[in-house]
């Protein structure tokens, strides 16, 4: 099996060209990143977190915290380095570097739709859901649509709410839940479920349909279900809370493995208890983040640090491990000198232990344990090893140091790189591609996305500056845009009007990006705070430190590509508005006018000229 191969200690490299099914490095791979334990005694049966019997006969001794012993558990040495790789990383790079050694992030992709784009020689049909085959034939008007700019492209504007929503349910994505009047009761030993969006709506049929149709819809939403809920939580378990789809996926793996392969150089494996789509790095500056399930706290590079030691450990640990041994075992096995080699944080290692709870590798872990491990007596940890097997897409082994890993999970040949990028990321942007990857967008422009957003049940907008796969459900995502809290509203208002500020006008050379001055963010934010705030129920605490206001609001419009830092060097440094943030704004005005709350900052060099009456020539 798979998960015995982490077993002894001599590790092996893959060589040779890869072909997407080692570790997710992708097909054109030219080094295989991975390295895999040689084969030994297996883990033994499975008992599910909080099932087993008290302590079985193989439970680690506990050792005093100053012995040098690792308690009796064996370190992996893959993961011994890339705990000290995410010790002595700044913080984005150690969020990249985990994106490309576990692959656990979520898909992310903008919601409502934009309207028919309109103007001359520009049909209604510009943007909609492809449908059929991987070489579905799209409307005349997409070619054309492909010409249409998103600074003056149609807008899915929404206008900011001055009352405040309930807040969507914690934990992101709704369970895989199947329609019955569209699936069968599924007998594999899936929960009851209701209705829900994870499925791409199948047309009406008429009542003449025979069984044989019936059979292959059925078949179709399945997989559809199956492989959202994937590229959602690329860890799903039997007993876990998207454990309503875990049997499609088993009834489906063959063909969903083939397809995650085809379509992205995904590797896809299927036991008996959990499913895992290995996906690959984003490579740098993806933006994707590892967070507390509770608090949404952030990771920092200590906290990452943390959870590599504590995997490193746990994948060969016993089933039933105490909490002091395996504390011991961490200070013993700490990497040093340097950065790496400083005292566990309480916080940090909480963080850590909390994202292991979230997984099942381990069973709950008490908060005052962690905090005080002596005041809270004995505490003994269920441990799933199989599952800990499961998290790394894989420990480096031919990479030089975290950089080297980053870049070397992310390369793929150009078409499965760039279909990663439609999956994963809320727009791609030619500028940002490779000149190979640009070429293969542009020659593959209609077809290329058409396969992939049928497998996923995601809709097409294709502008002149690019491409982005959307999902109006809202499920195929870990953030949302329009959103119910603070943050969101914030940032919806701030980047329409941002938008309305600098958008290039009709007939002007639009570049990808457009210089934000700091001055008209805070005046903008300062003015959408008075006029919102109170009226929609904002936090208190935003309102009273709008630099927390204005750091979280551009932070959510960062991981959504809407802006991006200024090049470093620039002077004074700031931010860029990128060109999908004017599908978020309303119709281009010619002249727009100036911002007029006490807030804004007016252009000295502009003038409103008083009117004129048209009877005397003479202003008003």
């Amino acid at each position: 099996m798979e998960q015995q191969e982490y077993a002894t200690g001599a590790a092996r490299t893959v060589g040779g060209t890869s072909d997407g099914r080692t570790g997710g490095a992708g097909r054109g791979t030219t080094a295989a990143v991975v390295v895999v334990r040689g084969s030994g005694p297996g883990p033994g049966p499975r008992v599910a977190p909080g099932t087993g019997a008290d302590a079985p006969q193989d439970a680690a001794p506990v050792r005093g915290s100053g012995s040098p012993s690792t308690a009796g558990l064996s370190p992996d040495p893959g993961l011994l380095r890339l705990a000290r790789w995410f010790a002595e990383a700044e913080p984005g790079t150690a969020d990249d570097l985990c994106a490309a050694s576990l692959g656990l992030y979520p898909a992310r992709h903008f919601g409502a739709p934009a309207g028919p784009a309109t103007g001359p020689g520009i049909g209604p049909a510009t943007v909609g859901p492809f449908t059929g085959s991987a070489t579905a034939d799209l409307s005349a008007a997409a070619p054309r649509a492909a010409e249409v700019s998103w600074w003056h492209g149609p807008t899915a504007h929404t206008p900011a709410p001055l009352r405040a929503r309930e807040p969507r349910p914690a934990g992101g994505l709704r369970r895989a839940r199947r329609d019955a009047a569209a699936l069968p009761v599924v007998l594999s030993g899936a929960k009851p479920g209701k209705p829900g969006r994870h499925r791409k709506p199948e047309r009406s049929r008429g009542a003449g349909t025979v069984p044989q149709d019936r059979s292959a819809a059925t078949t179709a939403a399945e997989r559809r279900i199956a492989a959202r809920l994937l590229v959602a939580h690329p860890l799903v378990t039997a007993s876990g809370p998207h454990a309503d789809g875990f049997p499609l996926i088993r009834r489906h793996r063959d063909w969903l493995a083939e397809r995650f392969d085809t379509l992205l150089g995904y590797r896809l494996v299927v036991g008996p208890w959990h499913a895992r789509l290995h996906k690959a790095g984003l490579g740098p500056g993806a933006t994707r983040r590892l967070e507390h399930p509770a608090t949404g706290a952030p990771f920092t590079p200590g906290g990452y640090a943390q959870l590599a030691l504590a995997l490193a450990l746990l994948v060969d640990a016993p089933e039933r491990l105490p909490l002091d041994a395996l504390l011991a075992a961490m200070d013993a096995v700490r990497p040093g000198p340097g950065p790496a080699a400083r005292p566990a944080d309480r916080a940090e290692l909480a963080m850590a232990f909390a994202v292991l709870a979230d997984w099942q590798v381990l069973g709950d872990v008490p908060a005052a344990a962690l905090a005080d491990p002596a005041a809270a007596g004995p505490t003994v940890l269920t441990v799933d090893r199989e599952l800990a097997r499961a998290v790394p897409v894989g420990p480096p082994a031919l990479a030089d140091d975290a950089t080297d890993l980053i870049r070397r999970a992310a390369e793929a040949e150009p078409g499965t790189a760039v279909r990663r990028r439609l999956a994963e990321t809320p727009a791609v942007l030619a500028a940002d591609l490779p000149e190979e990857q640009r070429a293969w967008l542009r020659d593959h422009g209609r077809t290329g996305p058409a396969a992939l957003a049928d497998f996923l049940g995601l809709e097409a907008e294709q502008r002149a500056e690019g491409v982005a796969l959307l999902d109006p459900a809202e499920e195929l995502t870990d953030l949302a845009l329009p959103g119910a809290d603070t943050a969101a509203q914030a940032a919806l208002l701030l980047v329409e009007r941002l938008v309305e500020e600098v958008r290039p006008l009709p007939g002007e050379t639009a570049g990808t990006d457009v210089p934000v001055p700091d001055a008209l963010i805070d005046g903008v934010l300062g003015d959408i705070a008075d006029e919102y705030g109170l009226p929609a129920g904002w936090r208190r605490d935003y309102l009273a430190d709008r630099t927390a206001l204005r750091r979280d609001a551009l932070d959510l419009l960062h991981r959504m590509g809407l802006i991006t830092p200024a090049p470093r060097g620039t002077r004074p440094p700031g931010w860029l508005l990128r060109a999908p943030a004017a599908r978020y704004a309303p119709a281009p005005d010619l002249l727009p006018a100036p911002g007029t709350g006490r807030h804004s900052r007016r252009d000295p060099e502009f003038t409103v000229p008083a009117p004129v009456s048209p009877r005397a020539g003479q202003p008003v």
